[in-house]
């Protein structure tokens, strides 16, 4: 089974806190939409030809895309890969794009699954963060979805926003544990040199939250959604009644995925690709029938590191009978090694050969996993 990311770059606005590859030329998404039917089937033999088990539109603002829009999209991926009939499907959305009618029409097209980027349920965070929706549309798109008939809706939200108080962010929370989703990603504000956010921050216009405060907004985000029944599954996602991102989940396996659009990855297990992060190199490239992505063929050793750095931020862990399988003994008992101090601390735990983070060790992830990777 593999998985296909569409990469939509275009934004109406740019948020403060956003380093992702995106523009703000709208009119041009006709040329676009060429340019990946050009895309697709120059690259229709990357997956050879497994299963297609899950499509995720991201960006960007894949919620600029009407309609008829994601069906050509749609139609696109069956006509050069093997769309599994029961694949998820995920559209990622911006509040104020949604409305009954959109939904109802994104619905027809196959489009199984919302993610909706709320980010914050306070118009001030929102218009400090540069976001073009209120908080009164973030409850409409939620309400909407479900009229459509959405019954797998994730919202995303932010935490350690400039300014944030406990209390804000309890009340945040409240309000995202009152509505009808079940799946939330919640993310850490982080810095990203280039964006506006990043230039506040060296200027001394605006304060980082210390990490002191970080860490009790995570350490409720963890509580009031385990109350809630959502399983953390990720470190920075929440699922309830197993509702998880099946499609992340496919990152997080090392399954094949190709990725299509400006800057979009792709990965086939032996090597990985990245396009360029630059629509008019991308649709020049295209318009020749040229593919507009560099490469690397990964190491031994890049493989391992590329398990251990994604199954590690899992509920799942990582399993030492798999690294001795795909990489040998000795690959195996220096993993073992590695992490016995925080065994030993409680900030690791073990069950048979999988080893996982313990709550303790979440909040030092970073740090451990520093200390497994392969050199």
């Amino acid at each position: 089974m593999a998985g296909i990311y569409v990469h939509i770059p275009f934004c109406r606005r740019r948020c403060h806190y956003c380093d992702f590859y995106k523009t703000t030329e709208v009119t041009r998404l006709s040329f676009f939409k060429e340019a990946l039917v050009v895309e697709a089937e120059l690259q229709s033999d990357f997956l050879k030809g497994e299963r297609v088990k899950t499509v995720y539109f991201g960006g960007g603002t894949p919620s600029l895309l009407g309609a008829e829009d994601v069906a050509f999209l749609m139609g696109t991926l069956r006509r050069f890969f093997k769309l599994d009939p029961s694949a998820e499907v995920s559209l990622e959305v911006n509040p104020d794009d949604v409305d009954s009618g959109v939904a109802e029409s994104w619905a027809r097209t196959g489009v199984n699954r919302l993610s909706i980027g709320i980010q914050s349920f306070r118009d001030s965070h929102l218009r400090l963060m540069n976001r073009r929706h209120t908080a009164r549309q973030a409850f409409q798109a939620v309400d909407y979805a479900r009229g459509a008939g959405f019954t797998d809706i994730s919202i995303d939200l932010i935490y350690s926003i400039p300014g944030m108080t406990l209390p804000e962010w309890e009340s945040n929370l409240d309000t995202a544990l009152s509505l009808p989703v079940n799946h939330i990603s919640a993310y850490h504000l982080t810095y990203h040199e280039g964006t506006p956010f990043f230039e506040c921050l060296r200027k001394g216009t605006l304060t980082e939250t210390s990490e002191e405060e970080s860490l009790s907004q995570f350490d409720l985000l963890v509580k009031k959604t385990s109350e809630a029944g959502f399983e953390h599954y990720e470190i920075s996602n929440f699922a309830k009644n197993g509702a998880y991102s099946r499609h992340n989940c496919g990152y997080w396996f090392g399954e094949k995925y190709l990725g299509l659009g400006p800057s979009a990855h792709s990965y086939n297990g032996l090597s990985r690709q990245w396009n360029l992060a630059d629509l008019d190199l991308y649709l020049e490239a295209l318009k020749a029938r040229k593919l507009p992505f560099d490469e690397e063929v990964l190491s031994e050793k890049e493989r391992l590191n590329d398990y251990l750095i994604t199954r590690f931020r899992t509920r799942w862990g990582i399993s030492l009978a798999e690294i001795r399988r795909v990489h040998g003994d000795e690959e195996a008992g220096g993993v073992f090694r590695s992490a016995l101090p925080y065994l030993h601390d409680g900030f690791l735990e073990q069950e048979g050969d999988v080893l996982r983070l313990t709550p303790a060790g979440i909040l030092i992830s970073d740090r451990i996993l520093l200390e497994l990777i392969r050199e």
